[in-house]
């Protein structure tokens, strides 16, 4: 059986765990970790966007052009008004490094933006190297990761006053999310999100009629983050009618050109959504 991209990423993320490890304990690294200044905090408004430097797609190959400065690119969402600044560090798929997040967090941290660490997180050791380069929030994938290794791992989280955004796909991926964090107490430093990924990571096919069909699936008390897919103004209405609360947008910010601007646009058309709803 061939194995699906997500199995891939698990894989390799493993490899690098056991590399990352290797060199540092992980007992060394929560030292570290800890050590650091605290990230800005995570602060949601009526309708927020997460704003994602990513420099190449499996997908859709390369996204950003040889004369995109991804210091400028940042700094530019958080001007226009991005809750988070969502950075890729995987290295093949997408070029991404924990350097990149590194030089990422500390221009934000100016700004009072957190920076968000999005990989294809396997254990708890990572989310302590997202740490300690600065970042405020972690990307946790539900399918790739089994109960307790999830419970692990937003308990790191939460030692290290990080946000989570808990990625889903499908019906299932809601339901073991309801029952875990039902039965957990509440997070004491940084909040949970619920994402809804329109892309499917086994086979990169986006069904952006996933946001509408699992909906009324949402966790209650957690806010709904809406991610792949989406591009305009009328996306992010979309996506608000059905009780999203923010999303997660990468390629179009990346293609774009006048990320400020844009950031500002489409947060401003889902608070419109929400303010006439």
């Amino acid at each position: 059986m061939n194995e699906s991209f997500l199995q891939r990423m698990a894989a390799s993320s493993q490899r690098r765990l056991d590399l990352a490890k290797a060199a540092c304990s992980e007992a060394e690294l929560l030292a570290a970790a800890l050590a650091q200044p605290a990230p800005p905090p995570l602060t949601l408004s009526e309708f927020d966007i997460f704003a994602e430097l990513k420099l190449h797609s499996p997908s859709e190959g390369q996204l950003a052009t040889q004369h995109l400065d991804p210091a400028v690119q940042v700094t530019s969402y958080a001007r226009g008004g991005a809750a988070a600044v969502s950075v890729l560090t995987e290295p093949d798929a997408f070029h991404g490094s924990l350097e990149r997040l590194e030089s990422a967090a500390q221009l934000l941290a100016n700004l009072q933006c957190p920076a968000m660490r999005k990989d294809f997180l396997v254990a708890p050791y990572q989310v302590l190297e997202a740490r300690k380069a600065g970042a405020g929030g972690v990307l946790l994938i539900l399918a790739m990761l089994d109960d307790g290794v999830l419970a692990e791992m937003l308990d790191c989280a939460n030692q290290c006053g990080l946000f989570v955004l808990l990625e889903a796909f499908d019906a299932e991926d809601l339901e073991r999310a309801t029952n875990l964090l039902g039965r957990r107490p509440p997070f004491s430093t940084a909040p949970v999100l619920i994402g809804i990924n329109s892309r499917d990571l086994k086979t990169l096919h986006v069904d952006t009629a996933r946001f509408a069909n699992l909906a009324d699936r949402l966790p209650e008390g957690f806010p709904a983050v809406a991610e792949s897919g989406l591009a305009t103004a009328q996306d992010m209405q979309r996506v608000a009618r059905l009780g999203y609360r923010a999303a997660l947008v990468g390629s179009a910010l990346m293609r774009g050109g006048q990320p400020e601007l844009c950031v500002a646009q489409l947060k401003a058309a889902g608070e419109e959504a929400i303010c006439r709803s």
